[in-house]
C-alpha cells in the first residue's frame, strides 16, 4: 500500500488481525476506496471506506463477532472510524443495494454501527473509485474482474444526486436561514465547508466524467467558475484543511453566498447535461 498514511496502516493491520482470529478462514480480500484512494485522507475527520470480501455471506449470526472486532478497534482507535461493507467477490460492480438470492442482507459498518440490510454505497461512484483507484491491502486485484461503471451510468447518478439530496439540501437551508445564521460559527463552517465542496466534487465529475477529493474540487472550481465564487470557494478550502471561518458577525452573510451558490451550480449543472445531450 502506497501512500497510505501511517494511522491507516495502524488500523488495518489491528483489523486483518482480529478478523483473522475470530472470523478464521473467512477473509478473502480488502479494498480501499474513499478519500484513502484520492490521496485525500484528512486526520480526525476522514474515515477508511473499505470492502471487505468474504468466502461466504455474513449473516445475522456474525453479528456478535463482528460488533467485537469493531467495538475493539473502536475501542484502540477512536479516529479514523471504519466505513464499509462485507460481501462476496461476485458481489463486485453490483448496483442492487439488496443481496439476491440470499434471506440476510448486506452487513455494513457506518457511523460506529453494524447493520444489516439494504447497502447505500453500491452506487458507480463507490465502483468507479474501486475500477480505478482502489487500494488493495489483502487478496488478489479486483479491478479487472468487473467493468465498472460507465461514462453515462456515472453522470446520470450524479445529475440524479444533484437533483435530489443536493437541492433537498438547499431547499432546508433556504427554508431555515433565518435560524441557521444564528447556529455557532463552527456548524456554520461545517455547513460551508460541506455544501460548496460537495457540489463542486458533482460539477466535475459531470464535466470530466471522473471523480476527485473535495479539496481538488475546489481548485477546479478556481480554475472553471466566475470570480465571484471565489472567495466563498477559498473559505471552503480552508475550513477542509482546519482553518476557522470568517468573524461570526456575517454569519447571515455568509449562510446565504451559500444558497446562491448552491442554486448557481445546481442550475449549471442540469444546463450543462441537457447541452450534452442536445449536441449528441
Amino acid at each position: 500500500m502506497t501512500n497510505v498514511p501511517k494511522i491507516v496502516h495502524s488500523v488495518l493491520d489491528e483489523y486483518i488481525k482480529l478478523f483473522n482470529t475470530y472470523l478464521p478462514e473467512t477473509l478473502e480480500g480488502l479494498y480501499l476506496h474513499g478519500s484513502v484512494a484520492l490521496g485525500a485522507f484528512v486526520s480526525d475527520s476522514s474515515d477508511i471506506d473499505f470492502i471487505t470480501v468474504t468466502n461466504r455471506r455474513l449473516t445475522t449470526e456474525d453479528s456478535d463477532v463482528l460488533n467485537r472486532i469493531h467495538t475493539t478497534l473502536q475501542q484502540t482507535f477512536q479516529k479514523p472510524e471504519m466505513d464499509g461493507v462485507y460481501i462476496l467477490k461476485e458481489d463486485f460492480g453490483n448496483m442492487d443495494p439488496t443481496s439476491k438470492g440470499d434471506t440476510e442482507m448486506y452487513a455494513y459498518y457506518n457511523n460506529g454501527e453494524l447493520k444489516f440490510g439494504e447497502y447505500f454505497n453500491f452506487n458507480p461512484i463507490t465502483w468507479y473509485l474501486v475500477k480505478h483507484k482502489e487500494i488493495r491491502v489483502v487478496g488478489p486485484e479486483i479491478s479487472s474482474s468487473f467493468s465498472g461503471p460507465s461514462r453515462e451510468e456515472l453522470c446520470e447518478y450524479v445529475l440524479h444526486n444533484m437533483n435530489t439530496y443536493w437541492a433537498g439540501r438547499l431547499h432546508t437551508i433556504e427554508e431555515s436561514v433565518d435560524e441557521i445564521k444564528h447556529y455557532p460559527t463552527a456548524m456554520i463552517d461545517a455547513e460551508i465547508e460541506w455544501s460548496v465542496l460537495g457540489v463542486l466534487r458533482q460539477y466535475y465529475t459531470l464535466k470530466e466524467a471522473s471523480i476527485i477529493s473535495k479539496q481538488d474540487a475546489g481548485l477546479y472550481g478556481l480554475q472553471e467558475l466566475p470570480e465571484e465564487w471565489h472567495s466563498l470557494i477559498r473559505e471552503a478550502m480552508g475550513i477542509r484543511s482546519g482553518l476557522n471561518g470568517i468573524d461570526s458577525d456575517s454569519n447571515d452573510i455568509r449562510v446565504k453566498q451559500t444558497i446562491k451558490f448552491l442554486k448557481y451550480v445546481i442550475s449549471l449543472c442540469n444546463h450543462m447535461y441537457v447541452e450534452h445531450h442536445t449536441q449528441r
